[in-house]
């Protein structure tokens, strides 16, 4: 058993510090680490991807920030309930053309007990920008 706090059930507190988590997480591009704040069986639904497991997670992860240059995260957190929460997100990255690319997205997180996504529901848009349009640069300061 691995903890992962903050733990179900959520306060606004704990629910916002779970986003941020996750947001630094995604920020480092580090699949591996990224795939530790899930269940080992997690179901995701990315986009039209599916996947099952870390293996798949870490996979995936490696293949999206081959592609996706440069990216750079920002979540909020929309609404919470219990286990649940639900956020909205945009990132921005390139592709190896040098093409930048704005992503907005909402997602859907089920937690277990120990505080892992055991499912993610992601629906995301991509829109192209000029780079001199970016609003996202590298991680949150604080």
């Amino acid at each position: 058993m691995s903890l992962r706090p903050p733990l179900p059930p959520f306060t606004l507190e704990t629910a916002r510090a779970k986003v941020q988590a996750a947001e630094d997480a995604w920020n480092t591009r580090d699949p591996e680490r990224v795939a530790l704040a899930y269940t080992p069986d997690s179901v995701w639904r990315n986009r039209d991807r599916f996947l099952r497991g870390r293996d798949e997670i870490v996979a995936f992860l490696r293949g999206k920030w081959a592609r996706e240059l440069d990216y750079a995260l920002r979540k909020e957190l929309w609404t919470y309930h219990d286990d649940r929460i639900a956020v909205h997100f945009q990132y921005e990255c390139h592709d190896e053309s040098g093409r930048w690319w704005r992503s907005y997205g909402n997602e859907l997180w089920e937690f277990d007990a120990d505080g892992l996504m055991a499912r993610r529901e992601a629906s995301i848009n991509d829109v192209p920008i000029a780079e001199s349009e970016r609003t996202i640069f590298g991680p949150r300061e604080r």
